[in-house]
């Protein structure tokens, strides 16, 4: 189980500030992560702050590639289980009644004991809701490259602490299907490295690297974007712990400048030379949920919902709930995969 902390990113990997002012270390909670040997360590010294600058640095489109979706793997690992999936919900605190409260009320009531929710500050309603599944990072609630950095830090030792097989970020924007996770999970290894999402550019992102002579050189990597969700495996989240775990992570992203999820991507792609595994099931606000067919809506990992286009984009789902009632329409799209819901209105 874990402990209503407070983390803070000048803490050594895996340290909490309880609310009472001790310090609680992450492995104390899961003692099976202490006894592995792939336990990591942070290394190197914390660089400088850099300011951060615009996310600006596409690609130009005469260097496009193209990036295919690789075949699901013909040795399927059989009796993956919902346990050994750490899932983390990324959210702040003026969006806990609204975005928050409508995850609690439909997905996340089908998978509580493997979801986290990472927020910036204290809520009586949510922790009572939650327990010690909600985290208080005391990460600032900007919408800013430190502070979603310093909420992924957060979020990836927790994970590293916990000793489970699969780390799988999400939104407070998006819905997840246990089930499709489990599907496309078993397709993989947890011991192999595994870095799987959806990107939402048709070609590797162009970022600035700074060197540590000050210098500069331009990096190309593709990322998953965080606003679809993506999953990692234990054996390179462990490899990516010397530039992912606790103050590392910032450092990591100021080298580039561009924001947490992007940063993931340069980490695995340009530090460890891995490759992001794109897959479609993965889904944002940035494209057209629309499109989406109806009788393929319960294969996907993850839905959204936003604005596209300057028009509301949700998935195209009648009732049983109007759009004025469920205008995310995750509601409408829990009743159709869990019938049965108390809440749910029965046909006939």
């Amino acid at each position: 189980m874990f402990p209503s902390g407070r983390w803070h990113e000048s803490q050594a990997p895996g340290d909490f500030l309880l609310q009472s002012g001790s310090q609680f270390n992450l492995t104390e909670l899961f003692p099976l992560a202490t006894a592995s040997q792939d336990s990591p360590r942070a290394l190197g010294p914390r660089l400088p702050r850099a300011k951060m600058a615009p996310a600006d640095v596409l690609g130009d489109s005469s260097r496009r590639q193209e990036l295919k979706e690789p075949p699901v793997s013909s040795s399927v690992r059989r009796g993956l289980e919902l346990g050994e999936v750490f899932i983390a919900v990324k959210t702040t605190k003026r969006f806990h009644q609204t975005r928050l409260e409508l995850l609690l009320d439909t997905w996340i009531s089908k998978a509580k004991q493997q979801t986290y929710i990472f927020t910036d500050e204290a809520d009586e309603a949510l922790q009572k809701r939650m327990g010690d599944h909600v985290v208080f990072t005391n990460c600032s609630a900007e919408h800013s490259h430190p502070a979603l950095s310093c909420k992924m830090a957060a979020e990836f030792d927790a994970f590293l602490a916990s000793g489970l097989s699969w780390f799988c970020h999400l939104d407070d924007d998006n819905y997840l299907n246990p089930q499709a996770l489990l599907k496309l999970l078993s397709s993989y290894s947890p011991a192999r490295d595994v870095y799987i999402g959806k990107p939402s550019l048709n070609r590797p992102i162009q970022a600035s690297e700074t060197m540590l002579n000050n210098q500069t050189r331009s990096v190309r990597f593709w990322f998953a974007t965080g606003g679809a969700g993506f999953c990692i495996s234990r054996r390179l989240a462990v490899k990516m712990a010397p530039w992912a775990s606790g103050s590392n992570f910032l450092s990591t992203s100021e080298l580039i400048r561009l924001p947490d999820d992007c940063t993931v991507g340069y980490i695995v792609e340009c530090k460890l030379g891995g490759r992001l595994l794109p897959n479609t099931l993965f889904h944002s606000h940035l494209e057209n949920l629309q499109l989406i067919p109806r009788p393929q809506l319960p294969q996907q990992v993850t839905l959204s919902y936003g604005v596209f286009e300057k028009k509301l984009n949700t998935v195209e789902l009648a009732g049983p709930f109007s759009q004025h009632d469920d205008p995310s329409r995750f509601q409408s799209l829990h009743c159709l995969l869990y019938p049965d819901t108390s809440w749910c209105p029965r046909p006939g």
